[in-house]
């Protein structure tokens, strides 16, 4: 995929437990290799100086307003009229595009421990966002529309990682389809590292569902 020169990116790392943002401007793209001016962090406001196979989570928008991301990589560096660092650019296939709404649902199976007082269930969700899930309910629950509960959520990532996001959550109705019990649930007090974190998780989803799509056998 081109990206036209001049486009702003944004910067999130991925894989580390400090979640950094970084902005800077594609100065030009050659082949596999998107080369930006030295970005700033978006917090202290100074310039970045990116470690080599740091990863990254980049978005950007086109002159349409239409938004993508994908998964990039520190390559090097190099020199010119400007100092320059090399991202990755990945196949087109790898791109995704960001829906226009709060939070995009990915439907994936997710290990997900729930507590309510006394009571402890374990569960596998049918899909996730950061805003919430929706739980299979296989058994008789002691919890109803309504009622607050404490999520322990399992985020496998394709690198081996597994994180655990502890959270509070909200049941916001529980539901029969298909001859299955469901309930969706809204988290209602994730910090923002472990929002991120599941942010990431359904971005990776997303391109793993993506790549099964284009390639069912």
């Amino acid at each position: 995929m081109d990206i036209k020169i001049g486009t702003l990116l944004q910067l999130e790392t991925t894989y580390s437990k400090r979640i950094e943002k970084f902005r800077c401007k594609v100065v030009e793209q050659k082949d596999n290799i998107i080369y930006i001016d030295y970005p700033i962090n978006e917090v202290t406001k100074k310039t970045a100086f990116l470690i080599d196979g740091t990863e990254f989570r980049a978005t950007f928008q086109t002159e349409d307003k239409q938004a993508f991301a994908f998964n990039t990589q520190v390559m090097g560096r190099k020199s010119g009229n400007i100092p320059m660092i090399m991202l990755s650019c990945p196949e087109d296939s790898e791109f995704i595009k960001i829906q226009r709404r709060e939070y995009v649902r990915v439907e994936t199976p997710v290990d997900v421990a729930l507590r309510i007082g006394d009571y402890k269930y374990q569960f596998v969700a049918e899909d996730i966002s950061a805003g919430g899930l929706a739980l299979i309910l296989k058994d008789s629950v002691k919890f109803k529309d309504g009622d607050d509960v404490e999520l322990t959520i399992v985020l496998p990532f394709s690198n081996g990682e597994i994180n655990y996001v502890v959270t509070n959550a909200s049941i916001v109705r529980i539901f029969e389809r298909d001859n299955m019990k469901i309930a969706t649930i809204r988290l209602t007090d994730t910090d923002d590292i472990d929002q991120q974190h599941i942010v990431r998780f359904c971005f990776e989803r997303q391109l793993i569902n993506r790549k099964k799509d284009l390639n069912p056998l």
